[in-house]
């Protein structure tokens, strides 16, 4: 096998790597082989995008759901507070974004039974309602839902559709989201493709997971045609059967963001800042990534996801103070309309079934 410098020009020349040989870039750990991926993954991405990034505002509007995931601090079993935001709020959030300056506002919220009763009709409802409201991209996240509710998705104005699998490993799948269906989460994102939506999956690293199968959840997220791609450290969370793990450190998630990046040069990949807060966000810029996540208005009782409080209300996840990192970087924010002719190309290619 060629050595991690070779496999890293080649991919970033454009060729195909093997299974073998992303294990090998995911595996290196010298700090030249490091630094050079980095340093490659965003001539990679600056070649394709530009100076440009995206950034999503987040609108985690319930925290009830039905299922009793093994990492997640929102399991059903968790006796903690929690809350749904009403429409009129979602609205009030999601046009406040957009004025802002984000490019996108993500609707997400744990599969709350009152949001899927009767059709998803209440999701389907909020979706059109802030597509009324609102002139930037959509994203909802509302957990596995049924295939018939995507073309409702699409036609209430949801561009893009994110449901994670964390991990292509069935057998870790079995053992985080407890008595959920793997294939039927698989399917998610070839639904909501279907249908003419865009979709996302995501991995979660530090689980237990072993270099190989980081690898290969990289590979079938890329080769699953999802536009976009993301992985992110688990955080062990009070309550549940994991907080006990010792948790990682980012640099696994780094380099996984900067392989995607050479294998998958014209993917949306996003850096969160629901793990490090806004400390992480030049770390990630720096692998490779090129949307900023989780950006959170301070003082509206919204919480994060893998970190429910972490930078939220004292500011550092708002718009304003993220814009003005992105542009201490060098970088500038993408305006909606170039953000929107991101969406319709990508969308033009979808194989949409009728």
């Amino acid at each position: 096998m060629s050595d991690v410098f070779d496999l890293i020009k080649r991919a970033e020349n454009g060729s195909a790597l093997t299974l073998p040989e992303v294990e090998a870039l995911m595996a290196a750990d010298s700090e030249d082989e490091v630094s050079e991926m980095y340093a490659a993954a965003r001539r990679v991405r600056d070649r394709v995008f530009g100076n440009k990034l995206f950034i999503y505002g987040f609108v985690y509007f319930s925290t009830y759901c039905k299922n009793n995931c093994a990492f997640c601090y929102y399991r059903r079993t968790n006796d903690l507070h929690r809350y749904r935001k009403t429409k009129d709020e979602v609205l009030k959030l999601s046009t406040s974004l957009e004025d802002a300056g984000v490019n996108l506002v993500d609707l997400t919220m744990g599969e709350d039974p009152r949001m899927y009763a009767d059709g998803h009709r209440n999701l389907i409802d909020l979706v059109q309602g802030v597509r009324d409201e609102v002139d930037i991209g959509i994203m909802v996240s509302p957990g596995a839902i049924e295939k018939d509710a995507f073309p409702k998705l699409r036609d209430a104005g949801a561009d893009w559709f994110a449901c994670y699998q964390e991990t292509h490993d069935r057998e870790l799948f079995s053992k985080l989201r407890l008595e959920q269906d793997y294939d039927f989460r698989i399917n998610q994102r070839k639904w909501a493709m279907e249908a003419g939506i865009l979709a996302e999956d995501g991995m979660l690293v530090g689980l237990g997971e072993s270099v190989a199968e980081r690898a290969e959840a990289i590979v079938k997220m890329g080769e699953s045609g999802c536009d976009q791609i993301r992985a992110m450290t688990f955080v062990p969370q009070k309550g549940t059967p994991m907080e006990t793990i010792v948790p990682h450190d980012s640099t696994d998630e780094l380099k996984a963001i900067a392989v995607m990046r050479l294998l998958y040069h014209d993917r949306l990949i996003p850096g969160s800042l629901d793990v490090e807060g806004i400390a992480g966000l030049k770390t990630r810029v720096d692998a490779g990534a090129n949307v900023i996540t989780s950006i959170i208005p301070p003082y509206e009782e919204l919480a994060g996801v893998a970190q429910p409080e972490l930078n939220i209300n004292d500011g550092h996840r708002s718009v304003d103070y993220v814009i003005n990192m992105i542009e201490d970087m060098g970088k500038h924010v993408a305006s909606n309309s170039e953000y929107r002719n991101v969406l319709n190309e990508r969308k033009a290619k979808l194989k949409v079934v009728s």
